[in-house]
């Protein structure tokens, strides 16, 4: 069963207890007892009937509405997880203020380090590279079957611009990533800077998020996970009040259909979790429920998790670092677990004949979802033998867990390392080498630098040829 169901932006899955209690008063309003989280970082409004849900005191994106998208962030993980040094949690917000108006595309604006928010799912992936405020940007257009990486970084003040052009640039249907950086560059001057090294994503066990635990500055953070995803509209209002008492000024939004409160005095722990117990939260569910993601207001699916999650606590099974994904057959939506269980379609069949429900099985990669390449593990199976075939995946991605990372290298031993030349502005440090030419400027892979034409000119800084530098850079190889 699908309900019909109205979602409430939230940009970058940001926003404060006071706005996050009017929108529980609207909800209120409308007679919900409980509101829900999206896989977008977006609040849920779930009814039987849209007709219930027509408000004048908030702008809600109805079901079937489309071109309206969230952006989706990591800024919930900021301060909790591994993260990038320069990108801290005000960088974040500094530039969700530059975004003013609701996306047509599928925003993502992660850290590559933290594992919580995908990397991969939106139409536009901006993703942290190590250079301060620049960003590598992956688009998966509407109509594109494959992610594609655009050839240049992207400046952190320039991230709202690009979106909006690149939006204006969907009529057009450009195909490859290629044409849409001609696009661009036609349209506006943006500060870029040019890709040196492809994103290099380290794999991470998925984190556990859930229950009070301590930051690093001493303060406390609390996840609060409903199995139900039917979150209570007066507890939450209760919250937002206790929020403010305590002077937190942000609460923060999940994919996990969860969320997060950062930065709990240490003074404030006790009545906060004095709070939790007089409501009747329970704040340490098992890790086998936390780490899915299911589809909008399918209780069909819910009940299938359900199912699976008790197939799992019967036989004891760990599936710590893993994520789990339910999917209707052929979902649009793009994969960003570790495993997929799929339902497939069937043709209808004249009465009294039913179909039976079966299902497909895969897994990621290495169990890694930010590697967007998915395997076949079985296919047209019955729900009675997923558990088994869960559990051996399970069992098989702890065989392997270690077996794909770098191997750590004791510094008394000598590294391999290649030596190899580049050339580099002296203005603004940008690097031209040979292997990634120029696409900037058409320098196809492969020219060297002396190769250029002489008013060959720095695509950052526009610095001529003359003031570029010969510097010799050592890689450690792979073994």
């Amino acid at each position: 069963m699908i309900q019909d169901y109205s979602r409430v932006i939230v940009k970058g899955g940001v926003l404060s207890p006071g706005e996050l209690k009017s929108i529980l008063e609207v909800a209120e309003g409308l007679d919900l007892k409980t509101v829900a989280f999206g896989s977008r970082q977006d609040i849920l409004f779930l009814t039987e009937s849209k007709e219930d849900l027509k408000t004048d005191k908030l702008e809600l994106v109805t079901s079937e509405m489309k071109g309206v998208e969230n952006i989706v962030s990591s800024y919930v993980a900021s301060d909790l997880f591994n993260s990038t040094p320069w990108l801290t949690a005000d960088r974040y917000l500094y530039i969700l203020e530059q975004f003013q108006s609701t996306p047509k595309l599928k925003i993502n604006i992660t850290d590559p380090k933290q594992r919580l928010v995908p990397l991969f799912t939106g139409h536009l992936n901006f993703i942290a590279s190590e250079f301060e405020d620049y960003w590598y940007l992956y688009l998966r257009m509407p109509n594109w079957e494959q992610t594609q990486m655009y050839p240049v970084l992207i400046y952190s003040w320039d991230l709202a611009r690009i979106a909006t052009i690149i939006e204006k640039l969907v009529r057009e249907e450009p195909d490859t990533v290629t044409m849409v950086f001609d696009l661009v560059i036609d349209a506006i001057d943006l500060n870029s800077r040019t890709v040196s090294n492809p994103l290099e994503v380290d794999f991470y066990p998925f984190p556990y998020y859930e229950g009070m635990n301590r930051m690093r500055s001493g303060k406390y953070w609390l996840g609060l996970y409903w199995r139900n995803n039917q979150y209570d509209v007066q507890f939450l209002k209760a919250l937002c009040d206790l929020c403010a008492s305590s002077r937190i000024g942000k609460l923060s939004l999940t994919p996990f259909k969860s969320f997060i409160v950062k930065g709990i005095p240490a003074e404030d722990k006790l009545i906060w979790e004095k709070f939790l117990g007089l409501s009747g939260i329970n704040v340490r569910h098992s890790m086998l429920e936390l780490n899915w993601h299911l589809p909008v207001a399918n209780t069909l699916a819910l009940q299938l998790k359900e199912y699976l999650v008790g197939e799992f606590n019967k036989n004891d099974i760990s599936t710590y670092g893993l994520t789990f994904g339910i999917t209707d057959y052929k979902s649009s939506t793009y994969y960003f677990t570790s495993i997929v269980i799929e339902k497939n379609k069937h043709g209808e069949l004249p009465e009294p004949f039913k179909n039976r429900d079966t299902f497909n099985i895969l897994y990621a990669r290495n169990f890694d979802p930010n590697t967007r390449d998915y395997i076949v593990h079985v296919q047209d199976v019955d729900q009675v033998e997923l558990p088994d075939l869960l559990m051996e995946l399970s069992r098989m991605y702890f065989e392997n867990l270690g077996k794909n990372k770098k191997p750590e290298v004791n510094s008394s031993i000598e590294k391999k390392q290649m030596r190899f030349d580049v050339y580099q502005c002296e203005s603004c440090q940008t690097i031209y080498d040979y292997r990634f030419g120029d696409i900037t400027q058409n320098i196809k892979p492969g020219v060297y630098f002396e190769n250029l034409p002489d008013d060959y000119t720095c695509s950052l800084c526009e610095g001529p040829k003359e003031a570029y530098k010969k510097i010799t850079v050592l890689k450690e190889l792979k073994s």
